[in-house]
């Protein structure tokens, strides 16, 4: 289960997601306790890649262990150290192995061992055979004894009518807590997946009342251009802050945004205007470095935004080009600034985040909301 534990490494530029979990590493005789990390592409990082099956190999050495000795030295690293007293664990080699081919299915969006056994619960549901209830009954078994609880993601009841309905009328699950399955028991364990495949399959009665959490549009990516001149159709280009569309700003015209950005970014009136008189939005940005007025970083997100909003008001097909980007997340780079642009990840993008909300602005004046 991956939950909110996630992380990536990254292997030849490319970003492997995966997950983490504790586990004890021992080493020597000594068991440090240390962290687990499992990547989609099949690698397992504990104090080292390994393959799955070099994985399984540790685990039956015992080198990542499931097992505690009463008096064996475990270390937290720097936090701490002691002795295992009576201890008590619920895995094995054979569990955390399971547990472990689960994540990798999850971390590649393939059904795992609940997932399996799910789908052969709709096919019993289908065809009703003694056969088919043959197969839930091994996918059910098949699921990591520490995750059937949570097959159904019901809390209430956890997965007892999966239990039930493996059983059969009459019928026992070894290491069931159920004894002999009833007809009646069967019969409320069917009645409970066919209402589970009905609400299933009906459609959302109610949208979430703000809409959708995440974007439907693809997400477009704004790289460097360095526009010199206007173009007829820009494209994407257009939204860039050095592409040249002047704006007037409080009577003062900048040949770009980033002119009027770094110019205003200087408190001496002569420096500032030598800054909007850059020949290129690089030489204004060059200009500007060394004579930062006080305060500025504080300033600098809501005089971008004030900014934006003037070129996209005071360019009405620029305007449009950035409506047609619909909801995307709007992706921008920005060679030295870790803060306007992303960087391939690496920075916090405000400068994409603005141009949304601008663009957000745009569609509420445009249906009539502001």
């Amino acid at each position: 289960m991956i939950g909110k534990r996630t992380t990536h490494r990254t292997a030849d530029g490319v970003r492997i997601p995966g997950t983490w979990r504790h586990a004890f590493i021992n080493n020597g005789g000594t068991y440090y306790l240390t962290d687990l990390f499992i990547y989609a592409d099949g690698l397992i990082d504990c104090w080292g890649l390994a393959t799955v099956e070099e994985f399984e190999r540790k685990l039956r050495s015992g080198w990542v262990a499931t097992d505690f000795p009463e008096g064996a030295e475990a270390s937290a690293h720097e936090l701490a150290s002691w002795k295992f007293g009576e201890t008590w664990t619920w895995l094995t080699p054979e569990l955390l192995l399971a547990e472990v081919r689960d994540t990798l299915d999850e971390l590649n969006g393939r059904p795992d061992s609940t997932g399996r056994c799910l789908a052969a619960v709709d096919a019993f549901l289908a065809d009703r055979s003694e056969a088919n209830r043959a197969v839930v009954r091994s996918a059910y078994l098949a699921i990591p004894e520490t995750q059937r609880h949570y097959a159904l993601g019901d809390m209430d009841r956890k997965d007892q009518p999966l239990r039930a309905l493996v059983a059969g009328p009459g019928g026992t699950l070894e290491g069931s807590p159920d004894g002999v399955i009833s007809q009646e028991t069967h019969a409320e364990a069917i009645a409970y997946f066919e209402e589970r495949a009905r609400l299933i399959a009906e459609p959302p009665s109610r949208r979430p009342s703000d809409g959708p959490a995440t974007s439907h549009a693809p997400a477009v990516h704004l790289p460097h251009s360095y526009p010199r001149q206007r173009a007829e159709h820009p494209g994407k280009v257009g939204l860039r802050n050095d592409y040249p569309a002047p704006i007037d700003v409080d009577g003062t015209v900048y040949a770009s945004v980033t002119h009027a950005y770094w110019a205003l970014s200087v408190a001496d009136p002569a420096g500032r205007a030598a800054v909007a008189a850059a020949d290129t939005a690089h030489a204004a940005s060059e200009a500007a470095a060394a004579v930062r007025r006080d305060g500025w970083e504080h300033a600098r997100g809501a005089v971008m935004a004030a900014l934006l909003r003037a070129k996209f008001t005071q360019h009405p097909d620029l305007a449009e080009i950035l409506l047609a980007t619909d909801d995307a997340t709007l992706v921008y780079d920005e060679a030295g600034s870790p803060f306007w642009g992303d960087n391939g990840g690496g920075g916090r993008n405000w400068a994409g985040r603005l141009l949304e909300l601008v663009r957000s602005e745009l569609s509420a004046r445009r249906a009539g909301i502001m």
